[in-house]
């Protein structure tokens, strides 16, 4: 039997690989020049940027495909668990170091903010318990099928989660848990950000999403040894051993359906004017586009679509002629009204003068990716999704607020340190990955049924078409993309297991 795989992401790429792996003849066509979707890389003048995710975490998810393929994942993708997350900096002066090491970040906090740590401790143990109750039942399993939820492994956990539905928050913005068990400004406005790992607004997006720190300080955060990119390239290389076909600058124009007995199949689709047949579609593009594009002769759900998109970013990739031994490979340079900031973004659709700025340096980890002496930044700052704004003029003027936030914060000038500059904002990001609007993460979640209003990830009206990434149920980010592949694994699965 054949699938398709419609665009390289790393949803895309995972799918292709269990497919593969099940015993599917599988390709995959890419509009691109490349393969990798978000995670790809810029070289230029000496540096080398990782482009798109600067973040790792859930490891298992990438190494599990190389265990599923029959590979070792160290003889393949060795990365390294880092002990210091983020280096955090405040409009006042103060510094403060995410140890990885829970104690030790309570001890950082008590003594740089002045307060008692152990009530993080407190919140990262909340953090756990509601990751747990929900990770398998919601983030890698489908929530679209009743037998998701009624199958003897899943009784017990649904069961589980129900019984202690108080503990998952759903009811309080992220804001107000927040206010609520930490208290202090600044512990609240660093918890505050993890609304961003999904393009959500803190003040919105219910308190569930506080599930999202223990990713980095209860199960870790790492760095690739060969950079971001390279969680996308080996594993390219990974489903290129078990014999998928890549097919680059093959963007897919339709998905073929056939009508047959009052039901609808996915028959193929077509690239570049020719047709490929196929069994199943897996379609990897983002969601909206999708039906928009691909689908326009099938009734779209527009209650799905049309929900509220998630944020887009604004990136400066500047190679810094010199180093600074006070940032490290996560950098956190705090807003000082961070609920302006937010709402700059989501409800007037622009940028303020004083956004928070992420800075992210491979070269701290992988000293080849910047001259020596000189260090690769990644610079980011959270803006709104592209809905018609002068982004020329908004771009300029963050540029320089950017370079006279840092400047001041550093104690250094950095303008005349840009040796090489790359800019991608939520234009170039629509363009280049068919991202609605360019957000980053499909629709946002600011609102307590937003998990709900996923799109599925396969079609209810049509039979052999699945959809996996960051658009899809059951999110953005690297870790939930690959759970929508391994999803999409276990459906067709169920709907095919016999056939093969």
């Amino acid at each position: 039997m054949k699938a398709v795989v419609i665009g390289s992401g790393i949803a895309g790429i995972g799918a292709a690989i269990r497919l593969q792996c099940m015993g599917f003849e599988t390709e995959v066509f890419e509009a691109n020049t490349y393969t990798g979707g978000k995670l790809s890389e810029i070289v230029q003048d000496g540096y080398r940027f990782d482009a798109g995710p600067s973040l790792f975490t859930l490891p298992e998810m990438v190494t599990d495909l190389f265990r599923l393929a029959g590979e070792h994942p160290d003889e393949h993708f060795p990365y390294v668990r880092l002990d210091v997350i983020t280096h955090y900096f405040f409009e006042d002066g103060t510094f403060l170091r995410a140890f990885a090491d829970p104690q030790r970040y309570a001890a950082e906090i008590t003594e740089k903010l002045n307060t008692d740590g152990q009530k993080v401790l407190r919140f990262l143990e909340s953090s756990r318990e509601k990751y747990e109750l929900t990770a398998d039942i919601f983030l890698k399993s489908t929530l679209h099928r009743l037998n998701a939820f009624t199958r003897p492994q899943a009784i017990g956990k649904v069961a589980k989660a129900v019984a202690q539905i108080g503990k998952l928050d759903l009811f309080r913005t992220m804001n107000a848990a927040n206010e609520a068990m930490l208290q202090h400004p600044q512990l609240v406005q660093l918890f505050n950000r993890y609304a961003t790992y999904n393009g959500s607004n803190p003040y919105q997006t219910p308190a569930t999403l506080n599930i999202i720190p223990h990713l980095e300080h209860g199960i870790g955060a790492f760095f690739p040894k060969g950079g971001m990119h390279e969680i996308s390239q080996s594993l390219v290389r990974l489903a290129q051993r078990k014999g998928v076909k890549f097919h680059l600058q093959s963007p897919v124009s339709q998905i073929i359906t056939k009508q047959s007995n009052g039901k609808k199949t996915a028959t193929g689709i077509i690239v570049n004017g020719q047709t490929v047949e196929a069994d199943i579609v897996v379609c990897n593009m983002d969601v909206t586009n999708a039906y928009r594009r691909l689908l326009p002769q099938e009734k779209a759900p527009d209650k799905i679509l049309s929900q509220p998109k998630s944020s887009s970013a604004l990136i400066f990739y500047w190679g810094i002629a010199r180093s600074f031994p006070q940032l490290d490979l996560h950098n956190i340079f705090f807003s000082a009204d961070y609920r302006t900031e937010f709402a700059h973004i989501f409800e007037k659709k622009t940028i303020g003068n004083d956004p928070t700025v992420y800075i992210n340096i491979t070269s701290k980890y992988k000293p080849d990716d910047a001259p020596e002496g000189c260090e690769n930044w990644f610079v980011m700052i959270n803006v709104p999704n592209n809905s018609g704004q002068d982004w020329d003029t908004l771009i300029a003027q963050a540029r320089k607020d950017i370079i006279a936030k840092l400047s001041r914060m550093l104690g250094t000038d950095i303008a005349p340190l840009i040796a090489t500059e790359a800019i991608l904002d939520p234009r170039s990001i629509e363009l280049r990955t068919s991202s609605a609007m360019g957000a980053l993460y499909g629709n946002s979640s600011n609102n307590r049924y937003a998990a709900f209003l996923r799109h599925a990830n396969f079609s209810n009206k049509i039979s052999g078409l699945y959809f996996c990434g960051g658009s899809v149920h059951p999110g953005g980010g690297i870790p939930l993309s690959l759970c929508s592949a391994k999803i999409v694994g276990d459906l067709v699965a169920e709907d095919f297991g016999a056939k093969l």
